[in-house]
């Protein structure tokens, strides 16, 4: 396969220190290093130069990338309070989480990605694992760290594409727009725009000021989420790096304004939430996170998984590694071949320079996520911002990663944003994950159906695992009752027989 023809380094011949050494980079000679010392060493070791790159190039695509990406410390700690962590404990793992895999990238990859604990399965984990199926906090830690260590196995012999590539296509481009919808709807809840109704299950919160129970604050609440979207929006359309972070911290100033107003004229919700305020040392957050979160998975992971859940162990298992081989495949080949041959990052035939390198990066982080306390931890789009800057080589990697390790002592000023200002975000991602859609060609009903119902049940069931089984099983039953059975793969059937033993038995 092409992953394994990338897998170990290239050997060149030594050159006499006398001449001058040339490499070729998309079919152009390049100078060797024009700096000295350890700054050449550096060069060296990255091929900033032989990449066409430079430091200053380098460090600020890093910058760029981690600007894009930085609210993942925020909207995941967020999440993951639901699980019973603390805030600052969830602030810390996802911190390590994007140190850990991004050091991978830059150092055995040595490509410009960045990764950090996806967006997705987060809300898989937090609210369906955790929620709807009632897994325990380590728990399901647990059956994150055996994704992992199955990623692993997978990259090592080199079987991850060849799964990727045997699922149908339907599916394959349902997956992310389902989860986008998904995280969407997570957003809409957390921000209040959503909310329940014994009738219709939800329903728009009230914005009529002029009604008897009207909820100031809430609706507040609500406006700065939707305000925090069309911040994003708006600065995404003007190209401003760092756009959902900007939105973010926007809405959050916008939150404290209005939140201010409402206490002055005596408002008790504002009140509450003005008497919450605490600012604690930083240092604590890393004391949560030692008693809180790391090893959890071997600790109290095993306790409570009994004969009765192995099929939604499995099953769960699964979901995240299918939807974190789509991620991180997705994302570096999409971002490479939008780079172009001439940035360096394709060999000959098209595929990622040192993909298999990047895979085994992907593989590890998420075991080391999980032993820290995380979701999976999977390579970020964001970073496609950092090579449209111009990052080549693993030194923009390096770069993110030492950014998310400075910012690992600020969240107790990250505890002050608000869930609203984070919904935003989510909203955005959505957007942005919805993309896919137009790709499906909804003409043809044994594409369309299994599309739908992936993308449906996915947020309707508040589950992205059911969302693949309903998407997997409609899909092999229209090929068998259409004569089409030679179209469903092995990897197919199995995950379908797998799925339908879930509803069948265990649901």
């Amino acid at each position: 396969m092409a992953e394994d023809q990338n897998f170990e380094e290239p050997k060149t011949e030594e050159t006499p220190a006398e001449q001058p050494v040339a490499e070729a980079v998309g079919g152009e000679a390049v100078a060797e290093s024009k700096y000295t010392g350890f700054l050449g060493k550096v060069d060296n070791y990255f091929g900033i130069t032989k990449m066409k790159s430079s430091f200053k190039t380098e460090m600020l695509a890093g910058l760029t990338t981690f600007m894009t990406m930085v609210y993942i410390l925020m909207v995941n700690a967020d999440m993951f309070v639901t699980t019973g962590v603390t805030y600052g404990a969830a602030y810390i793992f996802t911190a390590l989480g994007a140190i850990v895999g991004t050091l991978l990238m830059a150092f055995l990859a040595k490509i410009p990605f960045a990764q950090a604990p996806g967006m997705g399965l987060n809300a898989f984990f937090c609210f369906t694992v955790c929620g709807t199926l009632g897994y325990s906090y380590a728990n399901a830690l647990l059956i994150v760290l055996c994704s992992g260590l199955l990623f692993l196995i997978l990259t090592i012999v080199g079987a991850r594409k060849m799964i990727v590539r045997s699922v149908p296509t339907a599916i394959r481009l349902a997956i992310p727009a389902g989860i986008g919808l998904f995280i969407a709807f997570v957003g809409l809840q957390q921000a209040g725009i959503v909310v329940n109704d014994d009738s219709t299950l939800v329903k728009l919160v009230s914005f009529n000021i002029l009604a008897d129970k009207f909820d100031g604050f809430a609706a507040m609440s609500a406006a700065v989420a939707l305000l925090s979207l069309l911040i994003i929006a708006i600065f995404s359309k003007l190209k401003v790096k760092g756009a959902v972070l900007f939105g973010i911290i926007g809405s959050t100033v916008l939150y404290y304004i209005f939140a201010a107003i409402a206490l002055a004229v005596g408002n008790a919700a504002a009140e509450a939430m003005f008497a919450k305020i605490t600012f604690s040392n930083p240092l604590q957050a890393f004391a949560d996170f030692g008693t809180q979160s790391f090893g959890q998975a071997f600790i109290n992971g095993f306790k409570g998984i009994g004969g009765d859940k192995i099929f939604d162990f499995i099953a769960t298992l699964v979901a995240f590694a299918m939807v974190d081989m789509f991620d991180t495949i997705g994302t570096l080949m999409g971002t490479c071949q939008a780079a172009g041959k001439e940035s360096g990052l394709l060999d000959d035939t098209g595929e990622v320079k040192n993909i298999q390198k990047a895979l085994l990066c992907d593989s590890i982080a998420t075991c080391t996520g999980a032993i820290c306390g995380t979701s999976t931890v999977t390579t970020f789009v964001e970073s496609s911002a950092g090579v449209a800057e111009g990052g080549r080589t693993g030194f923009t990697a390096l770069v993110v990663a030492v950014l998310f390790a400075i910012a690992m002592f600020l969240s107790p000023i990250a505890a002050l944003i608000p869930r609203c200002a984070t919904a935003g975000a989510l909203l955005y991602v959505g957007v942005l994950m919805m993309g896919n859609v137009t790709s499906i060609d909804w003409k043809d009903p044994a594409a369309a159906v299994p599309a739908f119902l992936t993308i449906a049940m996915m947020s309707f069931t508040y589950s992205i695992s059911y969302g693949i089984a309903a998407g997997f099983i409609s899909y092999s039953l229209i090929k068998l009752c259409t004569g089409k059975v030679k179209d469903i793969s092995p990897v197919t059937a199995i995950l379908t027989l797998v799925f339908l033993f879930t509803f069948l038995f265990t649901h």
